[in-house]
């Protein structure tokens, strides 16, 4: 029986040497699995799953990377909500969020600046932006507050407008309707201040809520209202292009800390890489996806967006009453628009 049993622990002692000392075994113990969360899609109406895949393609081409790092993404928020998400990534639980910015704003209310309405006039000086001094400035936050590394700062599909039941032929038609937001201070705020009431509501409740007239309709980008399947209920868009507001991809500090210092470099371009390319993708997502709600019997209506942004000024004053270290950010996304 000893004999047996010595035997045993002899085979498992070599079986074990030899998955260590071959290839497989070298693999399994240095790579890095990274679990990336997304509340969206995996498809292409995502803005979220558009830069993972191609940040995928880019870990996989290159040989350095694709030995050391393995990527495992979790859509459609299978690992929880996304206020939970975010707390998550904080600790390390989760290594990668691909998010908008807005919810990190319950973690880092300061991150609530690039909430505010009509703070960008299109996705170029929002760019321009957060590539330079106001993006720096915000990625330092996520750092010292939330334990972030920021790898970039992706698009949204589009411009977020206003989707609803009833058609919007002037501004005050807008007074007083039930309209679905994020669950974050600024974006209530703005909504409010445009005249509608600001109905805060997880993404997962809105379309039956739509359905039993909770909400008169939403705020959000074309691809997702596409993707959601909310023309079946809403007929009719408002181009209040309130909103440019911008993606984050977040990476916990201790998780881009273990990833080995000779590949750091070619992990962050390929991230920025990936960043640059799910930019170049918006506007063709974007215009396709109007023409496809078109074509579902929804009719897109041109609004006074100056009225609207003299409407929300005060959201801005109050913001950066509150959060003054957040004036140096505004002015130099102001600086942008003026280029």
């Amino acid at each position: 029986m000893k004999a047996n049993l010595h035997l045993t622990l002899r085979y498992l002692l070599v079986a074990a040497g030899f998955w260590l000392f071959s290839g497989f075994g070298q693999q399994a113990v240095a790579a890095s699995d990274l679990r990336v969360y997304s509340s969206l899609t995996a498809d292409g109406n995502s803005a979220h799953y558009i830069w993972f895949k191609r940040f995928q393609e880019n870990i996989e081409k290159n040989p350095r990377l694709n030995d050391e790092i393995k990527l495992h993404y979790f859509p459609n928020s299978m690992l929880g909500k996304e206020a939970d998400a975010t707390q998550q990534v904080k600790i390390g639980a989760i290594n990668m969020m691909i998010s908008g910015t807005s919810i990190w704003a319950t973690m880092v209310p300061q991150m609530g600046v690039l909430d505010l309405g009509y703070l960008f006039k299109d996705f170029d000086q929002a760019g321009a932006a957060l590539d330079g001094k106001a993006g720096e400035m915000l990625s330092g936050l996520m750092l010292q507050k939330a334990n972030i590394v920021v790898l970039g700062y992706g698009y949204n599909l589009g411009a977020r407008n206003i989707f609803t039941k009833k058609e919007i032929v002037k501004p005050s038609d807008l007074d007083n309707l039930k309209i679905r937001v994020l669950p974050v201070p600024n974006f209530i705020a703005t909504i409010n201040h445009m005249g509608a009431v600001a109905i805060p509501m997880p993404g997962g409740e809105v379309y039956s809520s739509l359905q039993t007239g909770v909400i008169d309709g939403l705020e959000h980008d074309s691809a997702t209202v596409y993707a959601s399947k909310y023309y079946e209920i809403i007929k009719n868009a408002t181009l209040t292009q309130h909103s440019y507001n911008p993606i984050m991809i977040a990476m916990n500090k201790a998780s881009f800390d273990r990833i080995p210092a000779d590949i750091r470099p070619d992990f962050i371009a390929a991230a920025k890489e990936a960043t640059e390319y799910e930019r170049q993708q918006y506007k063709v997502v974007e215009q396709q996806s109007i023409r496809l709600l078109e074509e579902k019997g929804v009719k897109f209506h041109k609004t006074d967006t100056a009225l609207f942004a003299q409407k929300v000024r005060p959201v801005w004053d109050d913001f950066l009453n509150k959060y003054p270290d957040m004036k140096p950010v505004v002015d130099e996304i102001q600086k942008t628009g003026q280029q």
